[in-house]
Order: structure tokens, then C-alpha cells, then sequence
């Protein structure tokens, strides 16, 4: 259904070491940065990408909007979060934790990255 998903960003660099090391958590690699400067993550077929807004206008995170990464595991969620919190992000919602729901029992960790983007490390148990 998706094809990607970027986000805007007014610090290249803060974002790119927070996103390494998050990404470096749930076993993605360090962003490729294309001839506009943007950052490039692929992992598991999925792309993420990190841009500074291409109108010159300030990013600002969308108020409401939440992106989700999959995590293999409680463990390696819980290890996204702790590199977020570690390169700038800041822990929001509930700590991580088994939640019910309308989904079912799933494992959720919640960041807000340094932009102000809403962002959930997400596990599935088996059932």
C-alpha cells in the first residue's frame, strides 16, 4: 500500500544520528544521503526519508500523526526506544509496554523524534 514515507526535518544532522541509531536498533543501516541532502533509509523493503521542506518553510511535525517501524521483538523495541531517547528523542504516551486493544495485545514504544515527529516501535506477539 505505501510506497514511502518521509518526514521534514530543520537539523540534517540531529535527525540523521538520531534515525542511525533507531534504525541501528531494529537492524536497518546508517541513511544514504541523495544529491539534495536528503537521508535514505531502506530496510526490509520499506523507505523512510528525511528532508529539510523543500517551500524554505520551517518542518513542523503533524499534529495527530503517528509512524510506526515493526520490531521483532519487546526486546528490540525496547532497544529503539533507549537509542531514541539516547540521540535526542524524547519518550511520549505511555512507557513501553504490552497494550490491548482493537488490534489485539501488541508491544508498543512511543518517541517523539527531534523534529517533534510521533513515532511507535510496534510488536506483534504470536498469538
Amino acid at each position: 500500500m505505501f510506497s514511502h514515507v518521509m518526514v521534514g526535518s530543520n537539523d540534517l544532522d540531529e535527525s540523521k544520528a538520531f534515525y542511525d541509531a533507531t534504525f541501528g536498533a531494529l537492524g536497518g543501516r546508517p541513511a544514504r544521503v541523495d544529491d539534495h541532502g536528503r537521508l535514505i533509509y531502506a530496510n526490509n523493503g520499506g523507505i523512510f526519508m528525511v528532508t529539510a521542506p523543500i517551500d524554505g518553510q520551517a518542518a513542523c511535525h503533524a499534529n495527530g500523526g503517528t509512524i510506526g517501524f515493526a520490531a521483532s521483538s519487546p526486546e528490540q523495541a525496547d532497544a529503539w526506544h533507549a537509542a531514541g531517547v539516547a540521540n535526542g528523542g524524547v519518550a511520549c504516551e505511555d512507557p513501553p509496554g504490552f497494550r490491548e486493544g482493537g488490534f489485539g495485545k501488541l508491544y508498543l514504544a512511543y518517541l517523539r523524534d527531534p523534529a517533534g515527529n510521533k513515532l511507535c516501535a510496534l510488536h506483534r506477539p504470536a498469538a
